[in-house]
């Protein structure tokens, strides 16, 4: 059984194989294992999750059973937006898939940002399983971008869902 917690250090290691090993099982039809690994070494180096780790206003979690960790989430509000969270990242070991650990990394996000009314996020238009995903969790597309995370190159699906908190 896997458990959300908040990442630390010693994870990152892990966390960054753990990125690299989805990435090359999701992306590699699409844009061929040298991009990926281009892509996956600089977006998810171990230097790029430490500065993710220590980001105000943002959450970073681990699935982890106490031998492996089999997903992961980072979110943070958006600067421009003040009530705009993104999710950028939420990945599941390939092996992995199918058990409901992105769901549950996706519940602990969603709940750490209580002034947010709603949440955004980017995925890779050929990314169907993704996409599925995301609309199961009722995330609805909004547009398009040209540039994924701001600067890459990499055309996106800019996905939406509002949030709703008691009170």
């Amino acid at each position: 059984m896997f458990f959300i917690r908040s990442a630390s250090q010693e994870d990152l290691v892990k966390v960054s194989a753990l990125l690299g090993r989805s990435w090359h099982a999701t992306y590699d039809v699409i844009y061929g294992a040298e991009k990926v690994s281009e892509i996956s070494g600089s977006w998810h180096s171990v230097e790029a999750l430490k500065r993710r780790l220590v980001q105000p206003d943002a959450e970073f979690v681990v699935a982890d059973d106490g031998r492996i960790i089999g997903g992961m989430a980072f979110a943070a509000m958006d600067k421009q937006e003040e009530d705009v969270v993104v999710l950028h990242q939420l990945y599941v070991e390939p092996d992995l898939m199918g058990q409901g650990i992105g769901r549950d990394l996706f519940a602990e996000i969603e709940t750490c940002f209580p002034a947010a009314k709603r949440m955004r996020l980017e995925v890779e238009p050929k990314n169907e399983r993704a996409k599925r995903f995301y609309a199961g969790l009722g995330f609805v597309e909004i547009g398009w971008t040209k540039n994924c995370g701001g600067q890459s190159g990499v055309p996106a699906v800019i996905m939406e869902k509002a949030l709703a908190f008691p009170g």
